[in-house]
C-alpha cells in the first residue's frame, strides 16, 4: 500500500475514533470503518500513530472525561463515565490511575489530596531534586540552585501540597545514583499517556552499560515507524537516570539531545560504560 494511502487511512481512523469515542467502538468496528481487516488495520494504525487503536481510544476518552469534569457537565463519577461512554465508574477510575497516576477525584482537585515531598541531594552526576508521593518517586531532575526543578511537579499536580522534606526513598535514590543502592526496591508514581508509559517501561529494560537507538526502541515496541514518537516520549521522562533515557542515542552513533545537556548525558553514559568494562 502506498505511503500516502496509509497516511489517509490513519487520518480517517483517527477522525472516526474522535467522532465516535462515546460509543467505545471496538477494533473490528474501527477497521470496518476504514475498509481494512482487523490485523492489517492494527499494524497500520500502530505504525503511523505510535499507539494501538485501543490505547488511542483510551487517551481520547480520558481527555474528554477531563473536559466533562472541568466544565461540570456531569456531577458524579458514574455520570462522567456514562457521558464518555464507559460502562462503569470503575473503568473510569482504572483509566485515570493508569494514565494520570491519580484517581479521578484527585485529578478533579488538581492533586489537592496529594502531598508531594521533595529534597535535594548531591550525586556523582551533580545535584538533583527528588520528589515522591505515598505511591513512589514521581520526579527526579538535575538542578543548579535551590527551588530549581520543581516546575514540572507543580504543573503535573497543580493543587497538590508540595513541601521540602527528606524521605527514606529519596535517600535510596541518592544511594542508587552514587552506586550504593538497589533500583528494584524503588517504586515509581508516573503520570503519562499509555504510549509514554510503554516507552518508559522499555527504557527500564535497557541494561546498564548498553545503548540503543530510537529506531531500535521503536522496533522493540512493535512500532517500527514511530521513532519520532518514541523520541518525544523519552523527552517527557519525569525521572532522570532511574528511567535511563540517556541510554538512547541516534542511529549515527551520536549521543543526541538530553534535557540537561549533552555533556551531562556523555558523563552518565561514560561512567556507566566504565563500570561494565573489565
Amino acid at each position: 500500500m502506498e505511503v500516502n494511502k496509509q497516511y489517509e487511512i490513519a487520518k480517517e481512523a483517527i477522525a472516526y475514533i474522535i467522532a465516535n469515542h462515546y460509543k467505545q467502538p471496538n477494533l473490528g468496528e474501527i477497521a470496518a470503518a476504514v475498509g481494512l481487516s482487523e490485523s492489517h488495520f492494527q499494524r497500520l494504525f500502530t505504525e503511523w500513530v505510535g499507539s494501538s487503536p485501543k490505547q488511542f481510544l483510551k487517551y481520547i476518552t480520558l481527555n474528554y472525561a477531563k473536559y466533562v469534569m472541568k466544565e461540570k457537565i456531569a456531577n458524579t463519577l458514574f455520570d462522567v463515565a456514562d457521558e464518555v461512554g464507559l460502562s462503569s465508574s470503575s473503568r473510569l477510575h482504572d483509566m485515570f490511575v493508569s494514565i494520570e497516576g491519580m484517581t479521578p477525584a484527585e485529578y478533579d482537585r488538581g492533586g489537592e489530596s496529594l502531598q508531594i515531598e521533595y529534597s535535594y541531594w548531591d550525586t556523582v552526576f551533580g545535584p538533583i531534586v527528588v520528589a515522591s508521593t505515598t505511591k513512589g518517586i514521581c520526579h527526579i531532575a538535575f538542578v543548579t540552585e535551590e527551588n530549581d526543578g520543581l516546575e514540572r511537579i507543580r504543573y503535573d499536580f497543580r493543587n497538590a501540597t508540595v513541601i521540602e522534606k527528606q524521605q527514606e526513598i529519596h535517600h535510596q535514590v541518592s544511594d542508587i545514583l552514587n552506586r550504593q543502592g538497589d533500583l528494584s526496591q524503588i517504586k515509581l508514581h508516573l503520570k503519562g499517556t499509555p504510549f509514554q508509559l510503554k516507552v518508559w517501561e522499555a527504557l527500564l529494560q535497557i541494561p546498564e552499560g548498553r545503548l540503543t537507538t530510537y529506531g531500535q526502541l521503536a522496533n522493540q515496541l512493535g512500532n517500527p515507524g514511530a521513532s519520532r514518537a518514541v523520541g518525544t516520549a523519552i523527552g517527557k521522562n519525569p525521572v532522570a537516570v532511574l528511567i535511563p533515557c540517556h541510554r538512547v542515542i541516534q542511529q549515527t552513533g551520536l549521543l543526541g539531545g538530553y534535557m540537561w545537556g549533552p555533556e551531562k548525558k556523555q558523563l552518565i553514559v561514560s561512567w556507566e560504560l566504565s563500570k561494565t568494562v573489565k
